[in-house]
């Protein structure tokens, strides 16, 4: 998921109790919940590097185990520091909040730790879980990489713990301002979904302006991840019935399918886009998925299975690396240039073949020579 998901979700759970546990339970949580991201830098080095790395090694079982120690000793560090340089925080503290707890600042630290790769998990992106065991790409397949749901059930409980100061209120009417900004001011999202965005987010600050929650926010926020979790659930049974939709559908026609992947649409809780893979074809289709007969195929492609010496010449290029490393549904093109091949590359759960987009993700394009060098 995206970071705003990640820090708004390590928020909500120590607003949902956790923050009472121990003294820097929020901080731990939220930086817990994105720290497995510090593969991000790898995108200093361009984007196939970056597909190269990232959900990789930091998000495997081994560093996941790891992070949450190097964690708890960053915060138990930080918490020296800042005593030393302030004698008077010790007992400011014990008034304020509960006391400094290692063990439960470490339980804390796993919590948020993991909650990044089960996040990752929900989307199409994939995550290696099993890194560096196994370099295998798990995929959810539940949730859309930015899911202004997430933001709206995971931000909400935190809004109205948070916004106490003058400081606090403008931040969340910025950061309200932005996202309504994103969800409107896109194309693809129906305009009942902005709709109803903008009217919860009006009420969610009349509730806030009317301050009948105050001393309610814990249940708030526990009570928004279980809405989040029931969501997670429904979005999750969406997709593993538009898998059976289509192989019903796809088997109707005599068409043997060896793999489907269930893609949801951004903000769109019914709506599925989707590959399915025969063993000579891809079908892009869609489907409403509260609605089989819906089913529809977009379009057809056909399959490389075992790719000819100037595909695999392509796929051995420097370049593309990250890209073979990380896709998942492989579709060929090739074209013939002056002294030389041009093969373009696409993973189909980001790119239709009909509308390219060679500076977005799943795409690439070889150019090699007439001795299939790439050039």
């Amino acid at each position: 998921m995206d970071p705003l998901a990640h820090t708004l979700f390590g928020a909500a759970l120590a607003e949902a109790g956790l923050k009472k546990k121990t003294a820097l339970a929020t901080g731990t949580l939220i930086i817990g919940a994105n720290l497995p991201d510090i593969d991000a830098i790898f995108m200093l080095w361009g984007s196939d590097t970056a597909l190269y790395f990232r959900r990789g090694w930091t998000h495997g079982v081994l560093a996941l185990m790891i992070w949450p120690f190097i964690l708890t000793g960053a915060m138990l560090l930080y918490d020296r520091i800042r005593r030393n340089w302030r004698p008077g925080l010790r007992s400011t503290r014990s008034a304020k909040g509960p006391p400094l707890k290692p063990e439960w600042l470490l339980v804390i630290a796993y919590i948020g730790v993991w909650s990044h790769p089960l996040l990752d998990w929900l989307n199409v992106y994939g995550v290696r879980l099993l890194m560096p065991f196994s370099d295998s790409w798990f995929y959810g397949d539940t949730l859309f990489i930015v899911d202004p749901w997430m933001w709206l059930l995971t931000g909400t409980g935190v809004v109205f713990a948070r916004s106490q100061s003058w400081p606090g209120i403008i931040g969340w009417i910025m950061l309200g301002g932005a996202t309504t900004a994103i969800v409107t001011g896109v194309a693809v999202v129906p305009v009942l979904v902005k709709t109803v965005w903008v009217v919860v987010i009006l009420g969610i600050a009349f509730f806030r302006w009317l301050g009948w929650y105050r001393g309610n926010e814990r249940y708030i926020a526990a009570g928004c991840l279980l809405l989040l979790a029931g969501y997670s659930i429904v979005m999750f049974s969406g997709s593993r019935m538009t898998v059976d939709y289509a192989e019903r559908h796809l088997s109707a026609q005599g068409i043997n399918v060896e793999d489907v992947m269930a893609e949801p649409k951004p903000a769109r809780m019914f709506t599925r886009g989707g590959v399915a893979a025969s063993n000579s074809q891809y079908y892009l289709f869609q489907v409403n998925w509260l609605d089989p007969e819906s089913f529809r195929i977009v379009t057809i492609s056909p399959r490389t299975m075992e790719p000819n010496l100037i595909v695999q010449a392509a796929m051995e290029a420097q370049e593309v690396r990250g890209l073979m490393n990380w896709i998942r549904f492989p579709h060929y093109e090739l074209h013939r240039i002056e002294d030389g091949w041009q093969v373009t590359i696409r993973d189909l759960r980001f790119v239709d073949p009909r509308h390219d987009d060679p500076s977005g993700i799943g795409m690439a394009i070889v150019e090699l020579d007439s001795h299939l060098n790439p050039r």
